[in-house]
């Protein structure tokens, strides 16, 4: 039933490989948890009790309540599943409260730190290795795509005369997001660099020093090693550079539902959280300039 289900997300929801990951994960740790239990309880047969049980067994083992959120979250879809194909006549999360989570944040890099590193001399050489991380970075910020869409980007899929890109986002869907003057000159740039090394075999956008693909560590570095240059910020990964970009977008009055199609969000909900940024931001100033601020 387990592997029914997960093989559902794959085929059937087309989730993305991390979710379907997480998805495992969590029903290979509830699964452990029931074995270790005196009455070793199968999954078709688990009672809210046994989610209750595991619920706060995960609380005293410090998992944070995000956390426990995901995997009570990943239990409903399971037995949802179960219950719609008949394996069960119930839902036993329907008796289970799930706790509470408080609202974090998205961590993002302030605008004058990311206009410095773009400017920052030396720091992308002009050879192939440099201008294709300055591409790498820059279509982070400059487009808010995530890094399983940079990695799956094809060459074909960059039209110059739109400047525009092409991007396969979540559960296989196709979006157009612009491309800026300054991201199209660099793009021609690196498409120039790569053709002149010998570079441009394969049929991906962006390719290793070796002509190879990309994949996730080695983007993921390359991310790391130039945020680490202009912020403390401990987290320096892609998605950072998604939550700059969008709320750099909206400090500077770009329209919200704008930025939720560039971002290929599915509900709006999802691209608010933004504006709690640009608030805070208000706030400050209000704060520093205002006499009885």
């Amino acid at each position: 039933m387990k592997q029914a289900f997960l093989d559902n997300l794959k085929f059937e929801k087309r989730y993305s490989k991390h979710t379907i990951i997480s998805y495992e994960t969590d029903m290979r740790q509830f699964t452990e948890y029931l074995q270790s239990q005196e009455d070793d309880t199968e999954l078709k047969d688990v009672q809210s009790m046994h989610i209750r049980n595991w619920i706060v067994s995960l609380i005293e083992s410090d998992i944070s309540p995000r956390s426990v959120t995901r995997k009570i979250s990943t239990l409903k879809s399971f037995f949802k599943y179960l219950k719609r194909n008949g394996y069960r006549s119930d839902n036993p999360l329907v008796a289970v409260i799930v706790p509470k989570t408080s609202k974090r944040l998205p961590e993002f890099v302030e605008q004058r730190k990311m206009e410095g590193l773009f400017e920052m001399e030396g720091l992308f050489e002009s050879d192939f290795q440099g201008i294709r991380d300055r591409v790498l970075v820059q279509l982070f910020y400059s487009t808010g795509l995530r890094l399983s869409e940079l990695i799956s980007i094809k060459t074909a899929d960059y039209s110059p005369y739109d400047m525009s890109l092409k991007l396969l986002g979540k559960r296989n869907k196709e979006r157009i997001v612009p491309v800026g003057v300054q991201m199209k000159e660099i793009l021609e740039e690196y498409l120039q660099k790569r053709t002149q090394d010998g570079l441009d075999q394969s049929d991906y956008l962006l390719v290793r020093d070796d002509g190879q693909k990309l994949y996730e560590k080695f983007v993921y570095r390359k991310v790391n090693q130039y945020l680490g240059k202009v912020t403390t910020l401990k987290k320096r990964s892609p998605h950072v550079l998604r939550h700059t970009f969008a709320t750099h977008m909206l400090n500077n009055g770009a329209d919200i539902h704008a930025i939720k199609e560039i971002l290929g969000h599915s509900s709006l909900a999802a691209t608010q959280v933004y504006t709690h940024n640009t608030i805070e931001k208000l706030k400050n100033i209000h704060q520093q300039a205002h006499p009885k601020g």
